[in-house]
């Protein structure tokens, strides 16, 4: 592919251009990141070690905290260089890369919630059949397709954005290379662009997002519908409060972002919401999943005294 820009770089202005705010942005976000990769490594390893949570649902939990920790490194440590630095700059095959790779997670994280979605809906209406439906092929194949859609959903953008016509200025209003920040700059048509920003990645944002309410939706009438007692209700329902709070979290910057047209959209809201779904999310997501889940939090605590009785040998 021949890239026809006189660009070679860009400077990404950050978050701030005030010192002493970038000092303290700098510890917190710094502080964030290790959070976010401790939290969802540690979710990872519970997984992976521990029999009991040999389940679809941690399956699918698991590659949820897999991606988080990706999300944030695509984002959080260069965005920690530029408090360090002011200005950063950053080459032009970098920036591609980064915006391919924040497209990548971020779409396929949107599919995983779907899948888990789906998976409650079949755990709590279809029980008798869901050892047979989420058998270990269909998980593997649902999170395979999760990643596999996001890598090229994000490939397509990666590809029309780097043969765009970037003749000056370079310095992108935002902490990491966005679509939206790059459309900006552009000297070409960016109309294929802006129409591929709004009808497929609208469409990655609100066909999963309608298919988990579906499955809600399903979820509910069933409980309301089948499921006589208020404990019976209740006990199904906490299975799901966890995955609900994390499509929320995710959803709402997502949806507020990418949904409206692209053309009139601010700088400082597209900084908000990319932040809020790049690192606040992907650090709250191991937090809401350990201390909402009573099955997570045993073993944790099993997996920690084990750990504590080897180091102690």
């Amino acid at each position: 592919m021949e890239n026809q820009t006189e660009v070679t770089h860009f400077i990404l202005m950050g978050l701030t251009d005030r010192q002493e705010a970038q000092n303290f942005l700098f510890a917190l976000f710094l502080l964030f990141y290790l959070a976010t990769v401790l939290g969802n490594g540690a979710i990872v390893c519970v997984v992976a070690t521990e029999h009991q949570l040999h389940t679809p649902m941690y399956f699918f939990l698991s590659n949820l905290s897999c991606m988080d920790i990706c999300f944030s490194t695509v984002i959080v440590p260069k965005m920690l260089v530029g408090f360090l630095l002011a200005h950063q700059r950053i080459s032009f095959i970098g920036c591609i890369t980064q915006l391919h790779f924040f497209h990548f997670l971020g779409s396929s994280e949107v599919l995983l919630l779907a899948a888990m979605a789906y998976d409650r809906y079949v755990a709590i209406c279809n029980p008798l059949q869901y050892p047979l439906i989420m058998c270990r092929r269909v998980c593997l194949l649902l999170a395979a397709s999760t990643w596999t859609m996001g890598f090229f959903h994000a490939l397509m953008h990666s590809v029309m954005t780097s043969r765009l016509h970037f003749c000056g200025p370079n310095t992108i209003e935002h902490f990491f290379c966005d679509i939206k920040p790059l459309l900006r700059l552009a000297c070409s048509s960016i109309v294929v662009n802006l129409g591929l920003l709004n009808v497929v990645t609208g469409s990655i944002a609100m066909v999963p997002f309608v298919l988990t309410l579906l499955s809600y939706l399903y979820i509910i009438s069933f409980l309301f519908l089948k499921v006589q007692s208020h404990s019976g209700r209740w006990k199904a329902f906490s299975t799901c409060s966890s995955h609900l709070t994390v499509v929320g979290l995710l959803y709402v910057p997502v949806l507020f972002n990418y949904l409206p047209p692209s053309s009139g959209d601010s700088p400082q809201r597209d900084m908000i919401t990319s932040l809020m779904n790049s690192v606040v999310t992907s650090f709250l997501n191991p937090l809401i999943y350990t201390l909402r889940n009573q099955e997570m939090k045993t073993a944790m605590r099993k997996s920690l005294g084990r750990l504590l009785h080897s180091v102690r040998r």
